[in-house]
């Protein structure tokens, strides 16, 4: 089954909060991540440029590490930027999920693609899941526990549910990635292209990215 874009969040069996990103796409595969210190940006690869003409949402930041390593975002698109910018300036989670993705709307591609973003709050011990639709706005607290996660995707799974989605095995960065293109429910996923993942540690958040080709390689 082919769902889109997938943010997932999850607890550690340690209990460290996850957000995870997964770009899963038919049209545009082309592409990587790229870690920049407290970020990461998803970009088309060496020779495919110009797929950005073709299509504006295909680049963005899509995770931000802010408040002192305090607070992961994560998200689908260019809506990470204000999310993070309005949690930095001292709003919360909720407010600063409802108001950015109320004023961005869905992406107006083909497709109608909704906007999907993931919070991890170490401040709060909470975590966030958040879809704006063409029918649609939800944004949820996503109540977990040691060793489970919930996710939503941008087609076919797109309405939140708060429930737990499955037995989560990665502890570190690079695990869920891993997990995310194809552990557990994601297996049956289609069209992974690569993985972002940002997991609390003592100094705030571990970033790790990984491309389906490195995780096929293993």
């Amino acid at each position: 089954m082919y769902v889109g874009r997938i943010v997932c969040v999850a607890q550690t069996s340690d209990e460290r909060l996850c957000a995870v990103y997964r770009v899963s796409s038919r049209s545009f595969p082309n592409r990587t991540a790229l870690v920049e210190k407290d970020r990461v940006r998803i970009v088309p690869k060496p020779g495919h440029e110009g797929d950005v003409a073709k299509n504006p949402y295909i680049a963005y930041n899509c995770a931000r590490v802010i408040c002192d390593g305090e607070v992961a975002v994560i998200s689908n698109g260019s809506h990470t930027d204000p999310i993070a910018e309005k949690m930095a300036a001292g709003m919360g989670a909720r407010d600063a999920l409802t108001l950015s993705l109320m004023t961005l709307d869905y992406e107006k591609d083909d497709c109608n693609t909704p906007r999907i973003a993931a919070v991890a709050d170490k401040v709060d011990g909470a975590t966030w899941l958040a879809i704006v639709r063409e029918d649609g706005l939800e944004v949820r607290r996503i109540p977990l526990a040691p060793g489970h996660f919930a996710y939503v995707a941008t087609y076919e799974e797109n309405a939140i549910q708060p429930r737990f989605s499955g037995h989560w095995t990665a502890n570190t960065a690079e695990e869920a990635c891993r997990f995310i293109l194809g552990g557990g429910v994601f297996a049956e996923r289609k069209h992974p292209v690569a993985a972002v993942a940002a997991v609390a540690s003592d100094e705030g958040f571990t970033l790790a990215i990984m491309d389906v080709a490195q995780w096929q390689s293993v």
